[in-house]
């Protein structure tokens, strides 16, 4: 047999659950103290009819011989007075009514409960509603005596009928009230959630993205549980907007760096085609023709094989240095060792001098080493990058000082020159791939744009950090790396 299919679960609203669990706790506790209070005043009514019976009682005139009827027309209590009597006379009952006026009963016509141990009972008088009665004996005589309980229903009924309203009507102020309060303190909630839900229908997958939708101020206090939420989405809103933004400057950097890198090729690959094509016509022509001087063609052919060479000198250099970012992207390119940065940097100013000689060439050491731990080769490249790009870059005459100094637990290498600065616009970009200062240096040979960007590489690498300052007459170039403190084996080592 087949089983019907279960009835999926209403799920309700953090609003509706709130309110349900609030009405539904006060309604227990208002309930409670309703019957509670019932209970204890109905007691108390009890009490007081007991004593009432019992001052009726007292008040009666006993005669063994009298019958009932007689005996309350002597004593005259209160209205709705019920009396049993059993004594030489007989069994008789007699109570007065609501004139005042004594009436015989039927003892036949009382049903009552069994006697408790101080003589008390309930009892039901047909035509006459429920009484309240007590029973006093005496030697061969009995008497009970009685109160309606009616009095005593109707407040119980009244007091119930008052509480069951009043909580019933209490519960439906509590609950508007509740639900007006939690709806106010859910509105940035739900603000939260509208942001949320506009930013999940945008598109995020690809191009500029910016994300402008944000949980408004006012939603946003901190002091509260609901505020927080929302300023937590919205630094994470910031978080990704940055995370994107850097994703498409990385996209942009990699088309850039993808035209860069073909166009730096192009040049050269073209060079070489159109070089070789230049020899294998020249070598056809002489065959076809046979007037061509041999030598004429072995020049010809020997120009072309040079400028060949050239360029492919050129792109073999272009396609070690990206191999090299790439190596140095990972990790995997650098070998440690103590290495005197002082000394360092001394022969590479040595070596700048002889390339550069209309420069002037300023070193500033100090006489004890600053050692540091990395790739020997590696730094020396750095320093040769930085002084080989002040060098191309200035003008003849322009000084560049060399420091090499230990600040707050770094080495320090600086390198300062005095010529025209480079272009504010491109100081951010000075250390990305293919970049070039043309625009603002004089540029006396061709380069890749890449010896900054390996230069940043390296001393990335080294858990370093390389920073430019410059404005018209002043550029500084400075690399701080980890320092290590100096001893003979580091020394020697160096």
């Amino acid at each position: 047999m087949s089983s019907s299919p279960r009835r999926r679960r209403h799920r309700w609203s953090l609003q509706a659950r709130l309110i349900t669990a609030v009405v539904s706790f006060v309604s227990v506790i208002l309930i409670t103290v309703g019957l509670g209070t019932g209970t204890v005043l109905e007691s108390v009514l009890r009490e007081n009819l007991d004593a009432k019976v019992t001052r009726a009682q007292d008040s009666l005139v006993i005669d063994l011989n009298s019958r009932a009827e007689a005996i309350l027309s002597r004593s005259r209590p209160e209205r709705g007075t019920l009396l049993i009597v059993n004594n030489i006379a007989g069994p008789s009952a007699a109570y007065i009514d609501d004139e005042g006026d004594v009436r015989t009963l039927n003892i036949g016509r009382i049903a009552s409960t069994p006697l408790d141990e101080a003589g008390w009972a309930d009892a039901n008088v047909e035509g006459l509603g429920d009484y309240r009665l007590h029973v006093q004996s005496a030697p061969y005589s009995s008497m009970t005596t009685g109160l309606p309980t009616s009095e005593v229903t109707s407040v119980s009924a009244r007091i119930v009928t008052t509480v069951a309203l009043l909580t019933t009507g209490g519960l439906l102020v509590l609950a508007a009230i509740i639900a007006l309060l939690i709806r106010r303190a859910l509105a940035p909630l739900r603000s939260v959630a509208a942001t949320a839900s506009r930013v999940a229908a945008m598109p995020l997958s690809e191009g500029t993205v910016r994300i402008s939708e944000r949980v408004p101020g006012e939603d946003t206090d901190t002091h509260t549980e609901v505020g927080q939420v929302g300023h937590a989405l919205n630094t994470l809103l910031d978080h990704v907007e940055t995370s994107l933004a850097a994703r498409q400057r990385n996209e942009e950097r990699m088309r850039a760096f993808v035209a860069d890198a073909s166009h730096e090729l192009r040049t050269p690959l073209a060079s070489i085609r159109g070089y070789s094509e230049l020899s294998l016509r020249g070598i056809r022509q002489a065959e076809s023709s046979g007037t061509a001087a041999p030598g004429i063609v072995a020049e010809t052919t020997r120009e072309s094989l040079e400028r060949i060479q050239a360029q492919s000198l050129r792109m073999t250099a272009l396609v070690e240095d990206l191999l090299l970012l790439a190596r140095l992207d990972e990790g995997t390119e650098l070998v440690y060792s103590a290495v005197d940065l002082t000394r360092l940097a001394v022969e590479a100013v040595s070596d700048a001098r002889v390339a550069g000689t209309d420069h002037e060439w300023v070193l500033d050491v100090a006489d004890e080493p600053v050692i540091v731990a990395g790739d020997t080769g590696r730094l020396h490249q750095v320093a040769a990058n930085l002084l080989a790009n002040a060098r191309v870059h200035t003008p003849a005459g322009t000084r560049v000082t060399t420091t090499v100094e230990t600040r707050d637990g770094e080495a320090v290498l600086r390198i300062h020159d005095d010529g025209p600065g480079i272009d504010p616009s491109i100081v951010d970009d000075l250390f990305e791939r293919f970049s070039r200062a043309d625009s603002s240096r004089a540029r006396q040979t061709g380069g890749t744009g890449l010896g900054l960007s390996i230069a940043r590489a390296i001393v990335t690498g080294h858990g370093g950090r390389i920073v430019v300052a410059s404005e018209p007459g002043s550029t500084t170039f400075e690399v701080r790396l980890p320092a290590r403190p100096d001893s003979p084996a580091d020394s020697s080592a160096a």
